[in-house]
């Protein structure tokens, strides 16, 4: 398991949480971890899609795109599943199986 630091973890909270708004900066920020959780399924993200984001929301951005790529894996081998999920069903319910 990879060393995640806590501005990492922090980052990736803070954007968890944004994701579950229902703001256009939240679609945005929804659209970039759902890219990172299963990008053939739930779209890939257009970089200038950022060009609508806070400027603090971009830091953690770009912090968790880092994390990403030194992972190496998805973010639910950090523990991150169930948050994720959490964002699939509210920005990809279709994607959603109902049990």
């Amino acid at each position: 398991m990879m060393n995640v630091t806590d501005k990492d973890r922090e980052a990736l909270e803070r954007l968890l949480k944004i994701a579950r708004g229902d703001t256009g900066q939240s679609r945005r920020v929804a659209d970039f971890l759902l890219a990172w959780w299963n990008a053939g399924q739930c779209g890939g993200f257009d970089i200038t899609t950022a060009w609508g984001l806070d400027a603090a929301i971009v830091e953690d951005v770009v912090t968790v795109f880092g994390l990403a790529v030194r992972a190496n894996n998805y973010p639910d081998t950090l523990g991150y599943g169930p948050q994720f999920e959490a964002v699939v069903h509210a920005w990809r319910p279709e994607l959603v199986e109902e049990k």
